[in-house]
């Protein structure tokens, strides 16, 4: 708690990174145990330049007025204000948003894995962060959020809901289900993507978007399977693919013991023998993801510890905008 203090060197690096306009680099992220703290400084760097803008239209949001022009719909005439002041004024309004986001977010016990020491750096860390920047940013939109996470099984559920209180609910579901230390035998550890797609299709009443958050270390014909559920329901889906940095290069070598994170037990190899098979096989894993988001047309996209959050989310969301994935709603 004494590193959220406002006069802690974190805080105020946080304010001089909102000065510049710069988004927080991964160090400082790292070094960052609170996961509120992390996502608001990703989100800090997002929301610049950010606003609701207000369009026309018959939602119950009213805006504000404008003058009336020739040309303009009467129907959107406040004829009220017309009796007081004897001027023509067009009702304004802000643009219903009624998306139903749900987060997915793998806390198996290959996501505790990391391959440095410093503190908030496993991949349950990253998928973490990211999911409490995704609803914060749905939320101050006024959608709603819900989150399931899922092991080998469900483990943890919270509805759909908007409002603050959400967002704290959301950050206290996410930091007591963090994954367990990778010892002993098989305990339930495991990755099961399928219960947990089926649950929240089940769940949904109306079209709505799906992150899936987890480092996708499952079969891909499972992956396959839950895509297809997602797609031919027609909701719309984002995978985001959380790895570590050891996972991308295999830099080990010799001789060395792997432990299995979700009850595997330990494997004596030799890591530089392996190292070639290895790569191959994760860059063909990697292929076939991406070529089942491309075949579904959802979002897919890589992230580790080593990339700075902001300007990837930032990129992600505004294609997604500018493809107009929102107004399809």
């Amino acid at each position: 708690m004494g590193q959220n203090h406002p006069g802690s060197p974190v805080i105020a690096e946080q304010r001089r990174k909102e000065i510049t306009g710069n988004a927080p680099d991964p160090d400082l992220l790292a070094s960052v145990a609170s996961l509120e703290l992390r996502a608001r400084l990703v989100i800090e760097g997002i929301l610049i330049g950010m606003h609701r803008s207000p369009h026309q239209g018959t939602s119950i949001e009213f805006a504000q007025h404008r003058a009336y022009a020739p040309g303009d719909d009467l129907r959107h005439l406040d004829w009220k204000v017309f009796a007081r002041t004897d001027k023509l004024q067009l009702k304004q309004y802000r643009q219903e948003t009624s998306l139903e986001l749900v987060l997915l977010v793998d806390v198996s016990g290959s996501m505790g894995y990391s391959s440095s020491d410093r503190e908030a750096t496993r991949k349950f860390d990253l998928a973490a962060t990211l999911a409490a920047v995704l609803a914060y940013l749905a939320l101050h939109q006024q959608d709603q959020v819900g989150l399931i996470t899922f092991g080998n099984g469900v483990s943890g559920q919270l509805r759909l809901a908007s409002g603050r209180a959400q967002w704290r609910t959301i950050i206290e579901l996410l930091t007591a289900g963090a994954p367990l230390p990778a010892e002993g035998d098989d305990d339930g550890r495991g990755t099961d993507l399928a219960p947990a797609v089926d649950q929240v299709i089940a769940s949904l009443r109306k079209r709505s978007l799906i992150v899936l958050i987890s480092d996708l270390f499952d079969e891909i014909e499972t992956i396959e399977r839950s895509l297809a559920r997602v797609h031919h329901r027609g909701h719309d889906l984002i995978l985001m693919q959380t790895l570590d940095p050891a996972e991308r290069g295999f830099p080990f070598s010799g001789p060395a013991a792997l432990l299995g994170m979700e009850g595997e037990g330990r494997l004596n190899i030799n890591a530089s023998a392996l190292r070639r098979s290895y790569l191959e096989g994760f860059q063909a894993h990697r292929s076939r993801l991406l070529s089942l988001a491309q075949r579904f047309r959802f979002d897919y996209v890589e992230l580790d510890r080593g990339q700075a959050l902001g300007p990837r989310l930032s990129r992600l969301l505004a294609r997604r905008r500018g493809s107009g994935h929102r107004s399809q709603r």
